[in-house]
């Protein structure tokens, strides 16, 4: 579908040949579908999302918000790389100051140090996996939002199928 610009106040039958081109495109990649999901697009359905596509508008706004879940996406990977690399920062203090601890160590007091030791890096992989969940719980929150305000500039938009909802199966 790229490539045709979109018919803005042209005349009707230019309109028209648009809409039964957009939809016969429509129809084909419906085909490709589940058909489950077939089901769910009928004849009326594309023909109205077809309507909505004519002028290019609709594809204008979901560049836009396509742009925005990229920055979105880049910025939460990085800031989950931010959290390993600083975790893996701390694991290598860890890893150093135990080995300086070791070989200053007493040989009647190397038990303890090494429970005292495997007992702090125990506490250190708790804290790491504790953040990294809590991290992963903030990226899927925040992009479950994202699908929210996307849903919602769609069905602003007057594109036919969309609407807020958080259930996966609709």
């Amino acid at each position: 579908m790229d490539g045709y610009p979109g018919v803005i106040g042209g005349d009707s039958t230019k309109q028209q040949e648009r809409h039964y081109y957009l939809l016969s495109e429509l129809q084909t990649l419906v085909k490709d579908l589940p058909s489950s999901f077939q089901q769910r697009l009928s004849y009326n359905t594309l023909s109205d999302l077809a309507l909505a596509l004519i002028d290019g508008t609709v594809y204008e706004i979901v560049q836009g918000l396509l742009d925005i879940q990229h920055l979105t996406e880049k910025n939460l990977y990085n800031q989950r790389q931010k959290l390993h690399g600083e975790h893996q920062a701390l694991k290598q203090d860890i890893v150093r100051k135990h080995k300086d601890a070791l070989q200053s160590c007493k040989s009647h007091n190397l038990a303890l140090l090494k429970s005292n030791q495997q007992a702090e890096l125990e506490a250190l992989e708790i804290r790491v996996r504790e953040e990294q969940r809590m991290m992963d719980k903030k990226i899927v929150a925040e992009m479950d939002q994202k699908v929210i305000d996307q849903q919602n500039t769609l069905e602003k938009a007057g594109v036919p199928g969309f609407y807020i909802t958080t259930n996966p199966q609709v």
